[in-house]
């Protein structure tokens, strides 16, 4: 079970290491270390800390879709609005859980106001996301509006949670 780390007991080194480790998850624990200005030793048994309290969920790797296309065929990003007609807990957890589960779907965040779920979709071409938006959307009765935005460009990806300064 993981153990609860409050906010109130994270200090300026771990906010360091979390800062750190958000823009490379890659780093050798001597060279974190030395980013921080701590020891080897005390720089692991913080990091443990942070994985063990629940802060650190997963690391990844952040592929180059341009480059991916290429080399694979997967040439769509999407981002697509979703409204429901019934927004009722249960139906939004419905919903959830039915596209967290297809592989096509990055990403998926409940919002407010405006649409109810903005989804990151991936597909190889246009008859794949066509695919995609008839088993996701269009034979859903209680989705009610879907507008996609397909991606020309990726200028930014940063995938950064917003930490306290420190000071």
């Amino acid at each position: 079970m993981a153990a609860i780390l409050e906010s109130s007991t994270l200090d300026g080194t771990d906010l360091a290491l979390l800062e750190q480790l958000q823009d490379d998850s890659s780093l050798s624990n001597q060279d974190l270390a030395a980013r921080v200005h701590i020891s080897p030793a005390t720089c692991l048994r913080r990091v443990k800390r942070l994985w063990d309290a629940g802060l650190i969920e997963r690391e990844i790797a952040i592929l180059s879709p341009g480059r991916l296309a290429t080399a694979v065929g997967h040439g769509l990003e999407a981002v697509v609005e979703v409204s429901l007609d019934r927004q009722g807990s249960e139906e939004q957890e419905a919903f959830e859980q039915r596209v967290i589960a297809d592989e096509a779907v990055q990403q998926c965040y409940r919002v407010s106001p405006g649409p109810d779920f903005i989804l990151i979709v991936f597909a190889r071409d246009m008859q794949d996301y066509l695919a995609l938006a008839q088993r996701l959307f269009t034979s859903d009765a209680n989705v009610r509006n879907v507008k996609a935005f397909f991606s020309v460009k990726r200028a930014k990806f940063r995938p950064r949670i917003g930490l306290p300064r420190r000071g």
